[in-house]
């Protein structure tokens, strides 16, 4: 796409040969200069890497971006790795080989990356010098493309056992996915914004009184949070090490244009109040739905079942842990650099505010902290408000020619058609929305996180909205994040635009226990900020009150 003069005329064309799909569910708006230049080749890395760990017919995926956009591609495998890749894919069942990967992460992956996170993030931009800037941005990037390429490497192992046992049982069962997922709730802690660090936080405040004192004290949300920090004993070091954690994750999305946590010290420390508070969850009813599910399977899979069931829930965390421990950290603390150079530029008078340097790429970043030139404010200020004007909606939502169909998987291999089967199945539950036609006062999406709510939507474009969300209100937005997480126990339900079953705002709903509704594909457009809305997850509709 390119822009003309006027901004409100676009046009779209095609990045290149081929088919290209947009990706609104994890890029609802325009994207960043750095970002789009970040992205794309570790998103094409990570995808690379997966198609071949598990012998799939493809090599994985690439992204670009038009005007800002996200469009993806699935890239061909070649032809000469073919019989290579279906005597992989022979191993992938017979050996579980995403265990392997599982493994990996829990011992290799996570604990590395949480560690050079931790690095990066005890170092204090504002403190080094002109030349120590430019480097320590230059670092950040570095570590933050190596985290989205670590990202896509765990995809396949994050929905392929999923995916199987979606296939497996609704062809068993004839359940719909909505309700063979529920049996995932409990599986992933992180997607209720679970960690070590908060459970210790919770212990903590219920051992000390005089620190839930001031945890419920007014004043200024920011200081509030200073000042746990500096309590002494268990519980301030709770605190830290909770903040620590969370705190430069980005809040939402992935882009460094959206804030991390500690930028939003109300929605924080609100949050932080729900979960040491001691109010109970849903109660989980899991146990109960499984038994009722395997009694509908035939009596010669049951075995089959339990066995397929406990995969999709040994690898279900990853889903949102594979990004909330890589490039969600990483991101945030790409972003705190970057602020910390848009501070020092503003300070020479280059740029209006710091955070116009969020609209630079990184070399026009270090341009401009060394001051041997780069963008005027004019300029970023006009990038900035080119990615508030529009949505994904104001795309296309494909380019170049029609996608060809799918292969027909009874023709492959029977080891190559299971695992494409199952993959497939896996991301068309990411991102497929209803495609149901909505109605003047009820909107129509799918069935994400089962239970009725009723209660004033919130209509949140931005996390600068977050600070008016009141516990108890829906959440109306285009999509969500795992990045998210950490927000959610504000929330009485879920309604989205884009995303599926296995978007991660179906999966944050199903772990909280809150009614969810996703993919509606309007529900921004036609709900109102605050006006009274009943979340029927059971049936997949949103009916507005008044």
């Amino acid at each position: 796409m390119t822009a003309s003069d006027n901004p409100t005329q676009l046009r779209f064309e095609s990045p290149g040969p081929g088919s290209w799909e947009q990706d609104p569910v994890h890029f609802p708006r325009p994207l960043t200069r750095y970002f789009q230049e970040t992205h794309p080749p570790a998103f094409r890395s990570g995808t690379n890497d997966f198609a071949r760990f598990y012998g799939m017919l493809i090599d994985g995926l690439q992204m670009t971006y038009v005007g800002g956009f996200g469009y993806r591609q699935v890239l061909p495998v070649p032809e000469a790795e073919i019989p290579e890749r279906v005597q992989r894919a022979e191993q992938v069942f017979a050996q579980k080989l995403w265990r392997e990967q599982l493994r990996d992460w829990d011992d290799t992956c996570k604990p590395s990356a949480i560690a050079m996170h931790r690095e990066l993030q005890a170092v204090d931009p504002d403190a080094l010098s002109d030349a120590e800037l430019v480097t320590y941005l230059a670092r950040c990037r570095r570590h933050h493309a190596a985290m989205i390429a670590q990202h896509m490497r765990f995809t396949a192992a994050a929905v392929l056992p999923t995916g199987d046992f979606l296939a497996y049982v609704g062809d068993w069962t004839g359940l719909p996915p909505s309700d063979l997922l529920g049996l995932m709730r409990g599986s992933a802690a992180v997607s209720a914004g679970g960690s070590d660090e908060m459970e210790h936080l919770k212990r903590a405040f219920a051992k000390d009184l005089s620190a839930r004192k001031v945890l419920e004290s007014d004043g200024d949300p920011a200081q509030l949070l200073v000042s746990l920090r500096s309590l002494g004993g268990e519980t301030g070091k709770a605190v830290s090490d909770y903040l620590d954690l969370v705190g430069n994750r980005l809040v939402d999305g992935f882009d460094i244009a959206e804030p991390s946590a500690l930028e939003l010290p109300d929605a924080l420390l609100r949050a932080i109040r729900i979960a040491v508070s001691g109010d109970a969850q849903p109660a989980s009813d899991v146990d109960a739905r499984t038994a009722e599910v395997r009694a509908l399977v035939p009596a010669a899979h049951r075995d089959e079942f339990d066995e397929l069931l406990s995969e999709a829930r040994l690898t279900y965390r990853l889903r949102d842990e594979r990004g909330v421990y890589s490039d969600i950290w990483a991101a945030g603390l790409m972003r705190r650099a970057a602020l910390a150079a848009g501070r020092r530029v503003a300070s020479r008078g280059r740029l209006a505010t710091p955070h116009q340097m969020l609209d630079a790429s990184l070399d026009e970043m270090c341009t401009l902290v060394a001051d041997t030139g780069g963008p005027s404010a004019d300029e970023l200020a006009g990038r900035a408000e080119y990615r508030s004007t529009y949505t994904a909606k104001d795309a296309p939502p494909t380019l170049g020619p029609a996608r060809p169909p799918p292969p027909d998987l009874s023709a492959l291999p029977p080891s190559v058609g299971r695992l494409m089967r199952a993959t497939s199945i896996a991301l068309g539950h990411v991102f497929g929305s209803s495609q149901v036609q909505n109605e003047e006062k009820v909107l129509y999406g799918l069935a994400a996180s089962k239970g009725v709510y009723q209660g004033p939507a919130r209509r949140v474009s931005s996390p600068a909205e977050f600070g008016c969300i009141v516990k108890g209100d829906v959440l109306v937005t285009e999509s969500t994040t795992e990045a998210f997480n950490i927000l959610l126990p504000l929330l009485g339900g879920i309604v989205t635009d884009n995303g599926g079953l296995l978007s991660h705002a179906a999966i944050v709903s199903r772990e909280y226990g809150i009614p969810g509704v996703v993919g509606t594909r309007e529900a921004t457009g036609r709900i109102a900020n605050g006006v009274l809305v009943r979340v029927d997850g059971d049936a997949g509709e949103v009916t507005v009150l008044g």
